[in-house]
């Protein structure tokens, strides 16, 4: 036996949710039942749907070449003891 079960939710977002599951084929309606049961089943944390932070597409670049550098041990500095031996360094 099944039950309905009716909440608001902002007219934008339920219309994002819609189309998204139906890209994937699903109806929103199979979305929020998979959630339901997943939360019933403790595999489903609120707290883990907030949005992971990710770096811009340029950060994300940057830092994938320093990583890969750092890798080929490549344009890489020497380990400096202090502030003023790295700055005479830099200043050559």
């Amino acid at each position: 036996m099944t039950t309905q079960v009716i909440f608001r939710i902002d007219k934008k977002i339920k219309a994002q949710a819609q189309k998204k599951a139906k890209g994937s084929g699903l109806t929103f309606s199979d979305i929020l039942q998979m959630a339901t049961y997943a939360y019933v089943k403790d595999d489903f944390e609120p707290v883990l749907m907030r949005k992971e932070e990710r770096f811009n597409d340029k950060t994300a670049r940057e830092i994938h070449s320093a990583l890969s550098d750092i890798a080929k041990n490549k344009n890489l500095s020497r380990s400096f003891f202090s502030v003023k031996e790295a700055t005479k360094y830099l200043s050559k």
